[in-house]
């Protein structure tokens, strides 16, 4: 065990011993995700670095304090990317970080084709709660038996241990891009974005907010242009196209920003892609499809919640508003249970993390 690992390992055993509680953090750039943040402060900055990158393998693996920006940039270099487009959030000047990105799972717009973040985590090393490293999965994508604990780890907050290292699929970058505006009320969009899905074009993203609607085509040159011509629409330029997605990620884009100056607390809705408009008090934006729906709203968290269960989804209070109604929509009973018995198996001090996801964790 190298220095900086046997640092936080004795970090984590005296925290155990005390029942101390430890915050774990990156860049901190995901703080106002998940209840408040608790405890003693544990930096992870000082185990970073890429530790392999294999372009012709599409694997990279780093450690958990690695900057995501250098991170991409050493992909960009060899035409390859993270496909699910992590946000970073960096607004602070401190950089995001591996281990924040897969503690926090969320995806950007190219979600709606690649895949969530947790589907391209082939293998992870953890440090539980008793100090002990351990290592699941691999570097291939045939390795899972059994519980795959490495997906696990995407989106638990870091409240089953310290995401020590983690190795992730890569994917070229597209060969050609091409993003189309249409206006079109909502649920005209959501329509058309549905029709679109059930057919074999190459939608990489899409965004609908304010009477406009956005879509981003990725892939061959030739399947680019015939979608364009499908689709219809205006052609936006690529440095604008550029900025918009960068801004739908990054969450710097006018809806997001207006939602700060506001304060009014910013919902996360997940739905299947067909619903309707929720009709919810407040602007919505909606993503991947129509199945995320951002929704800056007034309206307690009784009635965004009764909607997204209504359509057959679920919603997250993702930032601003009173915490104290819950972040995450409280799961079932057995699905609780579950969440409980691991949290036990890794940490069963209950030292990492406390509460961040749910107060019963």
């Amino acid at each position: 065990m190298d220095s900086a690992l046997e640092k936080l390992s004795v970090t984590v055993r005296e925290a155990g011993r005390s029942n101390r509680a430890l915050r774990l953090r990156g860049g901190g750039t995901k703080a106002v995700y998940g209840q408040a943040p608790e405890g003693e402060v544990l930096d992870t900055r000082g185990y970073s670095g890429i530790v392999a990158y294999e372009p012709s393998e599409l694997v990279i693996t780093a450690r958990c304090g690695a900057n995501l920006g250098e991170i991409e940039t050493a992909m960009s270099e060899r035409r390859q990317m993270l496909a699910f487009e992590p946000p970073h959030f960096a607004r602070s000047g401190s950089g995001a970080t591996l281990g924040g990105m897969v503690a926090a799972g969320l995806s950007g717009p190219r979600r709606q084709a690649a895949g969530a973040l947790r589907d391209f985590v082939l293998g992870v090393k953890i440090m539980d709660g008793r100090g002990e490293v351990l290592a699941f999965g691999g570097q291939v994508m045939k390795n899972v038996a059994g519980y795959d604990v490495s997906r696990l780890m995407a989106g638990s907050l870091g409240t089953l241990g310290i995401i020590l290292e983690v190795s992730l699929k890569a994917q070229p970058l597209p060969l050609a891009e091409a993003t189309l505006k249409l206006e079109l009320p909502e649920d005209k969009a959501i329509e058309a974005l549905n029709k679109w899905g059930g057919k074999p074009l190459p939608v990489s993203a899409s965004a609908w907010t304010g009477g406009e609607l956005c879509v981003r085509l990725s892939g061959a040159a030739a399947a680019v242009a015939s979608a364009r011509e499908k689709i219809g629409g205006e052609r936006v330029d690529d440095e604008r196209a550029r900025r918009f997605w960068d801004g739908i990620r990054e969450q710097s884009d006018p809806f997001f920003r207006n939602t700060m100056e506001i304060a009014a607390p910013l919902w996360r809705i997940s739905v299947p892609s067909t619903t309707p408009p929720l009709k919810l008090p407040g602007e919505p934006l909606l993503e991947w499809g129509g199945a995320l729906r951002w929704h800056c709203s007034q309206a307690d968290a009784r009635t965004v919640r009764e909607a997204a269960k209504r359509a057959g989804g679920h919603a997250t209070l993702f930032r601003g508003g009173d915490k104290s109604v819950g972040v995450f929509q409280p799961p079932a009973p057995a699905l609780m249970k579950i969440h409980k018995a691991l949290k036990r198996e890794f940490d069963p001090q209950g030292i990492f993390n406390r509460g961040r996801m749910y107060p019963e964790l």
